[in-house]
């Protein structure tokens, strides 16, 4: 029989990984779950004997290519957040009004222009009909659907309440997606306004500044120029005759970075100055708190265990401090404790939320508390956001003027000698 490679949580939220025999994928997937095992990633194992991957390719349930296979990959599709979020919304109110979960994928199909989409509903439904869980078939496509959301699909089947786990997802995501939205809107502003300045500047020394050092030249020849003009004009010889030089830096830089951030160590650090670093740390900070408050209340609310619950922040934080961070709480909790003592000794999370956390474990209201502190710490990003918008536009606008004012003063020192000059 095929060998498949498979990745797990158990009830206890504790990850495993093995083997298993079977005819086919969904029904290794059948086997796992009868033994109580939340299933992550499952996949033929590359190793197998080429009669095994021969059998598990003709195993009944197995998908069979039509024509010519010229072994060419394009890439997995991947549907865009926003489709997704969309699809959850639609799918919510379909379900909300009784239609069955085929003929509710088979009619966002039809309707779906978007290619990606449409393909990847298609494949869900297909593998529905044969008899596969809706998780089951989305757990197929896990670059589209994360644990996040596999893990709330797999609640709301266990629950019986799927359009209820849906409008939840829908929500989550939409938030998510506005305090995104107001992030990167925080951030366009200074780009733009930086590289409109970054060209001036480069335009001036390279084209306008090597004028006037012709000038210079011919009328204050064997005269020391003031060290300020000195600098500049050494600057513009450098971006005129070297700029080589700074696009190296920038790709040794970037590299760089690339390099580090694949190691989890890299990772960290750079996350950490992230969180640390002025004027954007606040935000970055309080967007983090804001995602893991709603993840985990969205998740305890619907019916996800909570070391479970945990494993997935952890894996989906996107930031290796607040991993690190949930990874000592999910640790913690494993062992009976409560999540607000953890989370205060991490010392990324502030006092209020801790204390909120404690009143919420206190009075078995924890998820709903939880939604709280997202909904006050969305509000507090978006006045952040305000406020660092307001702010960066004067520090801009005085930063420019410094750096043309030194450019413009630096060539003008010298003029006041040649204007002598020619009135004597």
């Amino acid at each position: 029989m095929p060998l498949f490679l498979y990745t797990a949580m158990d009830a206890s939220g504790k990850e495993k990984k093995g083997k298993i025999d079977a005819s086919a994928e969904d029904t290794a997937a059948a086997e796992l779950k009868k033994q109580g095992l939340f299933i992550t990633m499952i996949k033929p194992a590359k190793g197998a004997p080429k009669e095994k991957q021969k059998e598990a390719a003709t195993a009944p349930g197995a998908k069979k290519k039509k024509g010519f296979d010229l072994n060419i990959s394009i890439g997995t599709p991947v549907i865009k957040r926003k489709d997704l979020t969309i699809f959850t919304r639609q799918l919510a109110i379909l379900l909300d009004a009784g239609l069955p979960l085929i003929r509710s994928l088979r009619t966002l199909e039809k309707q779906s222009k978007n290619p990606i989409l449409k393909q990847i509903l298609g494949a869900s439904a297909d593998s529905v009909e044969s008899g596969s869980t809706f998780s089951e078939a989305l757990a197929q496509h896990p670059k589209s659907f994360d644990k996040l959301y596999l893990n709330m699909i797999r609640a709301g089947e266990a629950a019986g309440a799927m359009e209820v786990i849906l409008n939840r997802l829908a929500v989550f995501m939409e938030k998510a997606a506005r305090i995104a939205g107001k992030v990167k809107s925080a951030l366009i502003y200074p780009t733009v306004v930086f590289s409109i300045a970054m060209l001036v500047t480069s335009g001036l020394m390279i084209f306008i500044v090597p004028n006037f050092k012709k000038i210079f030249d011919e009328l204050l020849a064997g005269e020391p120029l003031p060290e300020l003009t000195q600098f500049v004009m050494l600057i513009s010889k450098i971006l005129q005759e070297q700029i080589w030089i700074f696009g190296v830096i920038i790709a040794v830089i970037f590299v760089a970075y690339k390099i580090t951030n694949k190691t989890k160590m890299g990772r960290y650090g750079i996350d950490w100055v992230k969180y640390n670093m002025p004027l954007f740390g606040p935000i970055i900070s309080k967007t983090a708190i804001s995602r893991f408050s709603r993840t985990l209340g969205t998740l305890m609310s619907s019916g996800v265990p909570i070391l479970n619950a945990l494993n997935i922040i952890k894996e989906t934080a996107g930031n290796e401090v607040v991993s690190k961070a949930v990874g000592k709480v999910h640790d913690a909790v494993k062992e009976g404790e409560g999540i607000a003592a953890p989370l205060g000794a991490s010392a990324i999370f502030p006092q209020m939320v801790i204390s909120m956390i404690e009143v919420g474990e206190e009075t078995g209201k924890l998820p709903e508390m939880l939604e709280k502190i997202a909904d006050t710490y969305e509000d507090e990003v978006d006045n952040a956001v305000g406020a660092l918008t307001s702010m960066i536009e004067p520090l801009m606008i005085v930063g420019l003027a410094v750096i043309v004012g030194t450019i413009v003063i630096a060539l003008f020192m010298p003029l006041t000698k040649i204007i002598d000059k020619l009135g004597k």
